[in-house]
């Protein structure tokens, strides 16, 4: 197993992770809000979001150019260069740090696209450890229901159309998502993901998150404004 280095910055690292569908990304932006409001310095990185690919994905995608090797290594520089710009400075200057997805999102959907489980892996090697990475589960059933509610179609990569699973965009993206859930589950005791039941309410969610969050702000460097 890769062992991940354990930054020394006295900053803090927290990540969300999850299935589409999931909530994560809710709870990310209350968490934000909420130490915003205690005076912490925090900044935000999302996944596949570097200005370095991000027309180059975007083109590739419409062109549908992608095959699982590609499509992984184009997401780890992306990573790479979020990492360099946006991560670990932050984390220097003493800083908090939310990432809407990490490491764990290549490990899960690389691999369920047929990546060698190892592979993957190594080329994140450079990644630093986040003090916490939350995974937000729920049930298959529940998050897809959550994201067919609110899309209008599915995008062909985002349905796993790409892997010839099934010719309809609904099964496809079920198949999809079945094999990141069962990627996420084999993480939990692999990484020490912090699981939070994501069946219940917002509010009962979130009340967890910051009560983990704030007993590593008092025990480590950062300080609020």
């Amino acid at each position: 197993m890769i062992s991940y280095g354990e930054h020394r910055f006295p900053g803090k690292l927290f990540v969300v992770e999850g299935t589409d569908g999931s909530g994560k990304s809710t709870q990310l932006s209350l968490l934000y809000q909420w130490l915003k409001a205690e005076g912490y310095p925090v900044f935000l990185s999302e996944w596949n979001s570097s200005p370095l690919v991000k027309d180059t994905t975007k083109r590739a995608k419409k062109r549908r150019l992608f095959t699982p090797a590609t499509f992984s290594l184009l997401h780890a520089t992306d990573f790479a260069d979020r990492t360099e710009r946006d991560i670990i400075p932050p984390l220097k200057a003493g800083a908090i740090v939310l990432a809407d997805r990490y490491i764990y999102t290549a490990f899960a959907r690389d691999v369920a696209r047929g990546c060698d489980r190892a592979w993957v892996r190594d080329i994140y090697r450079f990644a630093v450890r986040p003090t916490v990475a939350f995974f937000f589960r729920a049930p298959l059933e529940v998050a897809i229901a959550r994201i067919l509610s609110g899309r209008p179609e599915l995008k062909y990569y985002e349905a796993g159309l790409d892997m010839n699973w099934s010719d309809d965009p609904e099964e496809s993206f079920k198949i999809f998502q079945g094999k990141i859930l069962e990627e996420y589950d084999r993480m939990v005791d692999e990484f020490g993901l912090t699981v939070i039941d994501a069946t219940r309410s917002i509010e009962e969610q979130q009340m967890e998150v910051r009560e983990i969050v704030r007993r590593h702000l008092e025990e480590g460097t950062v300080v609020a404004e």
